[in-house]
């Protein structure tokens, strides 16, 4: 049982205030941001405050934050108000893997193996998966959705959830695994959290990316992490899904200005993840607006910024019911 740690709060903590890290430059009239290797605008314009074009080899913008001019400080101060106010969910304890009985078809719905043994129930009658079927391998790497903070138990979070799903639908028991970090980004996927994967899986999801639009990091950083995770995902697993980032601009713990510079944000990269996706011939779940149905008080969980017990349950329906068509 893994427990959360100080350190690893802290890491999540300080993912989510690197949005926070904007400055208003006074002569440009732009929010700027400072990321390594210097500032960058956060404007539909692709200038640096030097006036020079800031473009990837794409044309892609490196950051876009479409706010006008009167919204751009509103934005820095309910940034400076949400970095002290949001207390994050730390992971959930419970186990990181686990797995999901075959649902029984109506014919052997309470058939058991040791009824067979017995006699009670004769394998035609029970049905030949009841004995033969294999589990399905479930691994999904990623962020603190993958690690379902947010709720009490990491039973109650998105894998566990996508499992039962899944097993509903393929007929099949399912056994799950997480490899996940509060505050992972892609990068951290592909250089930490794969590398720790030691299964041999039937479907890999990648669950990244809210914290990849937190930190700024930029078009062209997105697409390589991507690329490469993708890349070291289909050497483990011929079966690779990516999941787009959550719905952060939802958050009821910011302020209005601020999720729309986000939203604007997930936006861009959702649009560069399909491309990829596309390209690398792997299924693109966009979960980005995707509707669950419920309100904001069912949607989120006590830090207002994770999804509630609930929630995870609807998005991991959403999940495997686009992803399941490839079985």
């Amino acid at each position: 049982m893994q427990k959360v740690t100080g350190n690893r709060l802290a890491e999540e903590q300080s993912s989510y205030r690197s949005i926070m890290c904007i400055r208003w430059h006074h002569r440009s009239g732009t929010i700027v941001t400072m990321r390594r290797g210097g500032i960058i605008c956060g404007t539909r314009g692709t200038k640096h405050i030097d006036g020079t074009k800031h473009t990837d080899e794409l044309g892609e913008r490196e950051t876009i934050m479409a706010l006008s001019w009167w919204e751009r400080p509103i934005a820095l101060t309910e940034a400076v108000v949400a970095q002290h106010t949001v207390k994050l969910a730390p992971e959930p304890d419970g186990e990181r893997r686990g797995s999901v009985p075959m649902p029984h078809d109506a014919d052997a719905q309470h058939a058991t193996t040791s009824d067979i043994d017995n006699g009670t129930v004769s394998p035609e009658a029970s049905g030949p998966t009841v004995r033969t079927a294999a589990p399905f391998s479930l691994v999904v790497v990623g962020d603190s959705l993958t690690v379902g903070c947010g709720v009490d138990d990491q039973q109650e979070g998105l894998v566990p959830d996508m499992a039962r799903t899944l097993a509903s639908i393929i007929n099949r028991p399912v056994q799950w695994a997480t490899y996940g970090r509060l505050g992972a980004t892609m990068r951290r996927v592909r250089f930490r959290l794969l590398p720790q994967v030691k299964e041999q899986p039937d479907l890999l999801v990648l669950c990244a990316g809210s914290n990849d639009v937190m930190a700024r990091r930029s078009a062209k950083e997105w697409r390589s992490d991507l690329t490469a995770a993708i890349d070291e995902a289909k050497a483990l697993c011929p079966h690779v899904v990516v999941i787009s980032s959550g719905q952060v601009y939802r958050s009821p713990a910011l302020g209005r200005v601020l999720r729309k510079a986000i939203l604007d944000m997930t936006d861009a990269q959702t649009a560069i993840s399909k491309r990829i996706c596309a390209d690398k011939q792997v299924r693109f779940v966009d979960m980005t607006h995707y509707d669950t149905g419920l309100t904001d008080d069912e949607f989120w969980a006590y830090d207002n910024f994770h999804p509630s017990k609930r929630c995870y349950q609807m998005l991991a329906d959403g999940v495997i019911a686009q992803a399941s068509t490839d079985f």
